[in-house]
């Protein structure tokens, strides 16, 4: 019996051998690090939805090199982790598989979801423009109002030293302004009616051609990425409008706009302002033609 014992004792004694077997989070890490990078998995569905890159780029609008540095894990094209993660849903989307992953992925793998842009910065901002304005109104109204004492005290000065012959001045003034307007040379005599029609004209955009589309677009609400090419597809430029800053663009028959910004920028087609073109962050891509403007 105590030889049995001895035995069993010793057959409990083999535990160290138990801990040698792979624990549960052993076998799971080569699983994790098995997984595809974002990059692959992206250019896997690519294939296994039978496009090619340029096809890709054609439905999506994403340049061809920029899908290239994607599908290798190059990022630093994309212009920032906020338009990286645009193009990720993007180019998920043309191929066919759920992007929410791969969003996952990556904010994973480059430290979580970007911040959102803190409020103070703007504030600040906002507070520092309405400055340099205060001197240019009072500067106005003190000229306007040198100019219209000077116009009162020479109507005043030209009427005291005419008073005789006033009432001819009426009388000749009469059939001089008739033969005008049946001439047709009213429009020339009448620049006051004429200056309003300018002054809403260059509101929006000033000399628009009726033949082209003209498209001018403002980062007014913060820095945007933007892209705009012709209707041949050449790019016209590319890169990050900085806040405050304006592009405009013409071309005989469309212009195509990627804005990876959208709710930022205060957009203007044809002499026209397009409203609601989308929230802070978000990617737009949109095509203007001649006319009035409609989104693409």
């Amino acid at each position: 019996m105590a030889a049995r014992s001895k035995g069993a004792h010793v057959s409990l004694g083999n535990s160290p051998e138990e801990d040698d077997r792979p624990s549960v989070e052993d076998d799971r890490t080569p699983v994790e690090d098995d997984r595809p990078s974002v990059g692959r998995s992206l250019q896997q569905a690519r294939v296994n939805a039978g496009l090619t890159v340029d096809e890709v780029s054609s439905n999506t609008r994403v340049r061809v090199p920029i899908i290239h540095a994607i599908e290798q894990d190059d990022f630093t094209r994309c212009g920032g982790r906020v338009y990286a993660r645009g193009h990720i849903r993007t180019l998920a989307r043309a191929a066919g598989v759920d992007p929410a992953p791969l969003v996952a992925q990556y904010d994973a793998e480059h430290g979580g979801r970007p911040a959102p842009t803190p409020a103070a910065p703007l504030f600040d901002a906002e507070r520092i423009r309405p400055e340099p304005r205060r001197p240019n109104w009072t500067a106005a109204m003190v000229a306007a109002i040198v100019a219209v004492v000077g116009f009162v005290g020479f109507t005043l000065f030209n009427g005291g030293a005419e008073s005789g012959p006033v009432s001819a001045d009426p009388a000749s003034s009469k059939p001089s302004a008739a033969p005008s307007h049946k001439k047709g040379s009213g429009k020339v005599s009448d620049p006051k009616v004429a200056d309003p029609k300018a002054e809403a004209s260059a509101s929006a955009i000033a000399g628009v051609p009726a033949n082209k589309v003209t498209v001018k677009l403002t980062a007014e609400n913060g820095q945007t990425w933007m892209s705009a090419k012709d209707h041949n597809g050449k790019l016209l430029e590319e890169g990050v409008l900085k806040r405050g800053a304006s592009k405009t663009f013409t071309d005989s028959k469309r212009i195509d706009l990627v804005l990876g910004n959208a709710g930022a920028v205060q957009l203007f087609v044809n002499g026209k302002e397009v409203k609601n073109l989308g929230d802070d962050g978000q990617v737009q891509r949109l095509s203007y033609t001649r006319g009035d403007p409609s989104a693409g």
